[in-house]
């Protein structure tokens, strides 16, 4: 999965947590244990009765450990998003 990643650097990327989160920021490096280091993060918290809210992080560092999926953002679909007015439940925790 490392190389894999290679493709991804400096370009946006959504990664969903074991926890449930989903954190979109910039990857910027990753080690062998898929530790990541974003950039210009935020994590999109989503809620069924109001708009998607998003925290701003800053750096961040996901452990490897914690994360359950890493994909591109299509930068030009994903501004073009009225994440105010998107409603979903937000996402379970993984179960093993």
């Amino acid at each position: 999965m490392t190389s894999a990643l290679e493709n991804y650097i400096n370009r946006t990327v959504a990664v969903i947590t074991s926890d449930g989160r989903m954190i979109v920021g910039t990857l910027k490096g990753f080690d062998q244990t898929i530790n990541l280091i974003l950039d210009e993060s935020h994590e999109r918290v989503f809620s069924s009765s109001q708009g998607v809210e998003q925290v701003v992080l800053g750096l961040y560092i996901v452990r490897g450990d914690n994360v359950a999926v890493i994909g591109e953002i299509d930068e030009e679909t994903d501004s073009s998003l009225d994440l105010g007015n998107i409603r979903a439940e937000p996402l379970n925790s993984v179960v093993h």
